[in-house]
């Protein structure tokens, strides 16, 4: 007999799971219950139909679900006893059967988290970031700021109190004024407490552009992504292309996220983020881009970076302090690195045509991590460079702001902090 519990913290409602099994004899009788403050509550009794005189019982395995809120039993919170008893069929005992018994210490705890939020002023921007810090009263596994339907965890460890927590929080794109923002804890017995936050968000437009495909651009490009999609033996290099603008470009998306979903606990940025140098703006964050095959739209699909020209293999600088958490190639964007600048910040730089960057190392704001090139569906020599709050693209001309940094991030941080 064994109960599933995954906290030994037991809420406002929830299903105990128990898995009872006697190979020998069958199930006889299973009877659960809590014992607290001197008294105990039964929470299940079952009795099982025997097979017949000598055959012993007709369940020999069976997992239970028992369903169990606190309040409506009459239990108040603090800490209780969960006992468990089973009996089979067997002729022991002058056939009352063998007995089983178990217990589980257990924490009841029907209280949702107490969220304070500490920093003020939360101006966001359509595609933009910000960063949210509160204080929890009791230690909870999951915590952070939900933005419409995005979750973005919060981070201990910056503070002397560890009950201080900061989340650095992203504004998709597609998100304008209007959009819901609050701060979500669930505590180990799942309760889960949800603050709204005091925000406003900025809209914006985003540009509209128009890629024009040439045949001399699908035939250099295409042969090399074949192999990474779907299609079928003889396929067009429009076709190919399509493939890849649409599924490759969602898998690869995937990819990024599984290389952003962990982060380090710790500020390892200091300032603005540095720019490509000397280098023009080829294409904009959000831009929506609309591509144009022998004067017709064949497809549509929104750029979530920033592209930047400078000369032919310019040396790519670490935008600021961090760790490599990927140095590879990566579908669409070619030759790819990803820092963590901790807390959930990443800077992404693609299409490089070479990689000096190495996974787990530490880099420092300007250390070399690359060249540009033309790799992946770059039509010509330039840095993609992006930024991202665990899955979600930002528009990274924010973070070149040195005064956007210090009045929406920094500073948010440091009056905590003082």
């Amino acid at each position: 007999m064994t109960m599933v519990l995954t906290s030994p913290a037991l809420g406002a409602s929830q299903n105990l799971k128990l898995h009872v099994i006697d190979r020998k004899s069958g199930i006889r009788k299973v009877w659960v219950a809590v014992l607290k403050d001197g008294q105990e509550v039964p929470l299940l009794d079952k009795t099982y139909s025997s097979a017949g005189l000598l055959a012993g019982g007709q369940t020999h395995e069976e997992t239970l679900e028992i369903p169990f809120e606190p309040k409506a039993k009459g239990i108040q919170d603090g800490k209780a006893v969960l006992r468990f008893v089973g009996r089979d069929f067997s002729w022991r005992n002058w056939g009352k059967g063998n007995a089983q018994y178990q217990e589980q210490e257990i924490v009841i705890d029907t209280r949702p988290p107490v969220i304070n939020v500490l920093s003020r002023a939360h101006y966001l921007s359509q595609g933009g970031a910000g960063i949210v810090v509160y204080k929890l009263a009791e230690e909870c596994p999951t915590s952070g700021v939900t933005v419409g339907e995005h979750f973005y965890r919060g981070f201990s460890g910056m503070f002397k109190d560890p009950a201080i927590h900061a989340a650095m929080i992203a504004i998709d794109y597609r998100l304008g004024p209007g959009t819901p923002v609050a701060v979500t804890a669930t505590d180990f017995a799942g309760n889960e407490n949800r603050v709204g936050l005091q925000h406003l968000i900025n809209a914006r437009t985003f540009r509209r552009d128009k890629i024009a495909l040439s045949d001399g651009f699908l035939d250099w490009k295409m042969p090399e992504f074949v192999s990474q999609v779907d299609v079928v033996p003889g396929a067009s290099p429009l076709d190919v292309f399509l493939a890849v603008n649409r599924d490759l470009r969602r898998a690869n998306y995937e990819t990024l996220k599984k290389v952003t979903a962990q982060s380090d606990a710790a500020v390892h940025w200091k300032g603005e983020f540095l720019r490509l140098p000397a280098a023009a703006n080829r294409a904009g964050f959000a831009d929506h881009r609309s591509y144009i095959y022998k004067g017709k739209v064949v497809d549509e699909q929104t750029h979530m970076g920033i592209d930047l020209a400078s000369l032919a293999q310019s040396p790519v600088p670490a935008a600021n302090s961090g760790k490599v958490v990927f140095a590879g190639t990566i579908g669409i964007y070619g030759g790819t690195v990803v820092i963590d600048h901790g807390l959930g910040l990443f800077s992404m730089y693609s299409h490089l045509s070479q990689m000096t960057a190495t996974e787990g190392r530490m880099v420092a704001k300007g250390d070399i991590i690359g060249a540009t090139g033309v790799t992946g569906l770059a039509g010509g020599d330039h840095l993609h460079y992006g930024i991202m709050i665990h899955h979600t693209f930002v528009n990274p001309m924010e973070w070149w702001d040195g005064q956007w940094v210090r009045n929406n991030i920094t500073s948010k941080l440091e009056a905590v902090a003082n």
